[in-house]
């Protein structure tokens, strides 16, 4: 073998053994060799490609510039990527476009010039960074909304705290029912800011050890008459399942809300899949779905065969108030509750989705396999006696919003309890070491200084072990949170609350008192 045929046989291993795409072409364009790579990216048969035009495989508006730049390149010696590589787009044989990495090599045989491109696929990183960007780009709309809403709780427990007050002070006929119907918008005005809460992971869940197929086989029961008569509902559930921590009021509401869309998909009529499995989550998958964590999860699917979903709809289909059901009442909170639910869990949702074929939702759980273990996040359980008046115990009010503050001191003097306030933890904790005569601690979660709500609360049960506390919040996440870090339950009011839910929560936590 002369060194001529050694170099072709060389070449040809490489070009055989490449795992990315190799073209050889002449100086017009036509393609002399395409490796066994290349044949596989754009769908062809190597020699489907062979003695055809380079355009074949570009997108029409890159394919009728491509000559010009072959020309320019040889007639002045410019390079515009000879050597330096760029990102643009390939055309496959069945048409569709796809992103790929090119750079491009010239050199000659003979007298003759020649190119050599490698490409390299870009499908699979392109759709992790655009899984990344758009998971932090819900993660950003989550945070701007949970600040929102936790304003917005306590602008409510100011306007429910009045209109309350103005009616139990001897409002005339004519004025309870403006009252009323008031108190009735800020009731809906607080439902948005839990559905909001929901999304942005900040949630009050409580979650229990639990079977998916129970809690989807009971769900579903009740289902079928709201979906119809023309849908099928078919279960497909794995005979051997790992549990999930779950909470098992929010699971259901998230598949209703799936079924509810998969039924305004579908029309008419069609077929809706529930299936759960066990799933093993690895680095192969990670390529594919960026920010979720390697693991065994378990995966409640949720498939229609339904009109499916544009691309621009499955961008933004978990951002609040995103709909396309504006004409028939959809509010856009749907997706976004299913989404914050699935994620604050610990959990990943996914979607898939091709006109005309149908939209699959994936909310992946992860597994638990310890022992069973039982948390309950927020208010622990409580007796609820019917609401009393106190008789003159001191509670102490910390809260660091003035008018927050100002409402609670009317409220909690008007139930019959003498009160001190103080703006911060750190002054109440101050106030306690000098004068701990106070029955109560009602204490604001989220305050300026080095104690918020839980560290007063965790100093409180070890230096003052029989002063009650109530916490109070509009951040659920806080109390999840630091809940755990001191592995403690406090007793929780969430805001904005009711008149009579303060009463009952006092009179329980000081009849406590009286009782020990």
């Amino acid at each position: 073998m002369n060194n001529s045929d050694e170099d072709s046989a060389v070449l040809h291993a490489i070009l055989e053994a490449a795992v990315d795409a190799i073209i050889v072409a002449d100086q017009k364009g036509r393609i002399l060799r395409a490796n066994p790579a290349a044949a596989k990216m754009f769908k062809y048969e190597a020699s489907e490609m062979v003695g055809q035009s380079l355009n074949m495989l570009m997108p029409e508006a890159v394919a009728d510039l491509h000559d010009g730049y072959m020309s320019h390149h040889i007639e002045t010696g410019e390079k515009r990527i000879i050597g330096i590589g760029r990102d643009v787009e390939g055309l496959r044989k069945d048409k569709s476009v796809f992103p790929l990495h090119l750079s491009v090599g010239h050199s000659k045989v003979g007298n003759k010039p020649i190119f050599i491109g490698i490409l390299h696929d870009l499908t699979r990183r392109k759709a992790t960074e655009d899984a990344l960007a758009r998971s932090q780009r819900l993660d950003a709309i989550g945070q701007m909304t949970g600040g929102i809403s936790h304003d917005f709780n306590n602008l409510l427990t100011v306007i429910i705290g009045n209109l309350e007050l103005l009616g139990m002070r001897g409002a005339n006929a004519r004025q309870l029912p403006l009252i009323t119907d008031a108190l009735e918008a800020a009731e809906l005005g607080s439902d948005l800011t839990s559905r909001l809460m929901i999304f942005a992971r900040k949630s009050n869940l409580q979650p229990q050890r639990a079977d998916l197929r129970e809690i989807c086989s009971d769900t579903l029961a009740l289902l079928q008459r709201t979906v119809g008569a023309t849908i099928d509902i078919i279960t497909d559930f794995a005979e051997h399942l790992d549990a999930v921590m779950v909470d098992a009021a929010q699971l259901q509401s998230a598949l209703v809300n799936l079924a509810l869309n998969a039924r305004d998909a579908m029309g008419t009529g069609g077929k809706l899949l529930v299936s759960i499995r066990n799933v093993t989550i690895d680095d192969a998958y990670m390529a594919q779905e960026a920010d979720m964590e390697p693991g065994d999860y378990v995966r409640l699917s949720v498939s229609d065969d339904g009109t499916g979903m544009s691309m621009e709809a499955q961008r933004r289909a978990f951002e609040p108030f995103y709909t396309t059901k504006s004409d028939n009442g959809g509010t856009g909170l749907g997706l976004a509750m299913v989404y914050g639910f699935v994620r604050q869990s610990g959990g990943h949702v996914t979607l898939y989705s091709e006109l005309d074929l149908g939209t699959s939702f994936g909310l992946y759980f992860p597994a638990v396999k310890q022992p069973d273990v039982h948390h309950t996040f927020g208010a622990s359980a409580y007796h609820k006696p019917k609401p009393k008046n106190g008789t003159g115990q001191t509670i102490l009010i910390v809260e660091d919003n003035p008018k927050v503050r100002k409402l609670s001191i009317e409220r909690i003097r008007d139930l019959g309890y003498m009160v001190r306030e103080a703006d911060c933890g750190d002054q109440a904790y101050e106030m306690l070491k000098t004068d701990a005569r106070v029955d109560l601690v009602f204490s604001d979660i989220v305050m300026p200084g080095t104690l918020n709500g839980f560290d007063l609360a965790a100093k409180i049960s070890v230096e003052f072990p029989k002063l009650k506390v109530l916490l109070t919040s509009g951040y659920a996440s806080d109390v999840i949170s630091a809940g755990l870090a001191h592995q403690t339950t406090f007793e929780i009011l969430q805001k904005p609350y009711r008149q009579s839910a303060l009463a009952q929560r006092l009179q329980a936590l000081l009849t406590d008192v009286s009782a020990a």
